[in-house]
């Protein structure tokens, strides 16, 4: 059937409107006072993506357009782009051992959560569910971008991908619900394992000189943003085409090549004057990019693959359960205060959008601890989550 032609809208640039309206009325409705509640409950990440999914299964955009080819190819690496020139590494260096060490052993949770899920599952899932692992560890590794990534990287069927970005929302956000819940609980925790709480306040006089001026964005200011991100992205994908695919199954593809250029060059520019594109809003710019990303990859879902969601859900509670139980036990081996446990769990679970959050909660005046430790573990969900998935490959039948 010739998707093209049936469905109501089908001229490439006329559906990426679409997506983009779409995507616009979703963060405007985000902004409403009287809907607030309902996107704390339901972020704006699953409407991003479900409403265009509705969309194609209901005929008003195709489930294939050259508007998502080029969406796909050059959106992922613009976001990425723009969101690693904004890292600031050296405040990230003075997080200290113990906040590193945390965050390090959520990554490894993450790892180890991955490998034990997939290989109690993989008999009742898809052969190619493990892509759709790969892809998750990116998510729970640092945020939704990682997610994007290693899902192109391993090229992740949309049967799969649907599922999983469920998953991703429920039993992250479930479990960011239980450590605010644990808050409560800090003094007690704290007291009982002998944590070293006097670390907390070394941490934040470490960041006490943390830069975060912001200025109004002009027109100039977004043509460089907008000319850096998408010649980035062409560059990279240019240079990509003459490097070999390798694994095998095929892990590091051309779209890896070209993620691994984006992130490590725009690390790289991060250390250049280029980094104060930041003040003026270049990340903002990069997680629209993501969003409609985002868009386009939902509209081109099965809707029927949803049917699947519980079994991908219950090896999501398995994963996360492995993840808590390496970040208490390696808790246990620093004596690290329960403020530590939460966000450096929450800085590879939930990504930038929850870490500062859950910090914040916990001791308002760290927030912006979790936020870089968010940063750090983003930066790492290229590299882990490329690594998580050449094992995950290795293991499937």
């Amino acid at each position: 059937m010739n998707t093209e032609v049936t469905s109501l809208i089908s001229d490439p640039v006329s559906v990426f409107g679409y997506i983009a309206l779409l995507l616009a009325i979703v963060f405007w409705l985000s902004g409403l006072a009287s809907l607030r509640k309902t996107f704390e409950v339901v972020p704006p990440v699953i409407f991003a993506y479900f409403l265009p999914t509705l969309s194609s299964a209901a005929g008003i955009i195709p489930l294939a357009s050259p508007a998502y080819t080029w969406m796909t190819r050059y959106l992922l690496l613009v976001a990425l782009l723009l969101l690693m020139i904004s890292v600031d590494l050296r405040s990230i260096l003075r997080l200290g051992k113990m906040a590193t060490f945390m965050m390090l052993a959520g990554t490894v949770g993450v790892i180890a959560g991955a490998a034990v899920s997939y290989l109690i599952f993989r008999g009742l899932l898809p052969a190619d569910a493990w892509k759709g692992f790969a892809a998750l560890s990116g998510s729970w590794i640092g945020g939704t971008a990682n997610m994007l990534a290693i899902a192109q990287s391993v090229g992740t069927p949309q049967e799969v991908l649907g599922p999983l970005i469920v998953v991703d929302t429920v039993v992250g956000y479930g479990w960011m619900g239980v450590l605010l819940y644990l808050s409560t609980w800090q003094r007690r925790y704290d007291k009982r394992t002998g944590a070293r709480t006097a670390v907390m306040e070394e941490t934040n006089a470490r960041l006490a000189a943390i830069d975060e001026k912001r200025r109004p964005t002009d027109l100039r200011d977004l043509a460089m943003i907008v000319g850096l991100g998408f010649g980035g992205a062409v560059a990279a994908f240019a240079v990509s085409g003459s490097l070999p695919a390798l694994g095998d199954p095929t892990i590091i593809s051309r779209t890896t090549w070209a993620v691994l250029i984006v992130v490590t060059g725009g690390l790289l520019v991060s250390f250049t004057p280029v980094r104060r594109l930041e003040e003026v809003g270049a990340s903002r710019v990069g997680y629209t990019a993501l969003y409609l990303l985002l868009g386009a990859i939902g509209a081109q879902a099965d809707l029927r693959a949803i049917v699947q969601t519980p079994l991908y859900m219950a090896a999501g509670v398995v994963w996360i359960l492995v993840h808590i139980a390496v970040v208490f036990a390696a808790a246990r081996i620093v004596r690290a205060p329960l403020f530590f446990v939460a966000t450096g769990s929450m800085a590879n679970i939930g990504g930038a959008a929850s870490a500062p959050v859950v910090a914040g909660v916990y001791h308002p005046a760290m927030a912006p601890v979790g936020l870089l430790m968010a940063v750090a573990g983003y930066i790492l969900g290229i590299y882990g989550g490329l690594a998580c998935a050449w094992m995950l490959g290795a293991m499937a039948p």
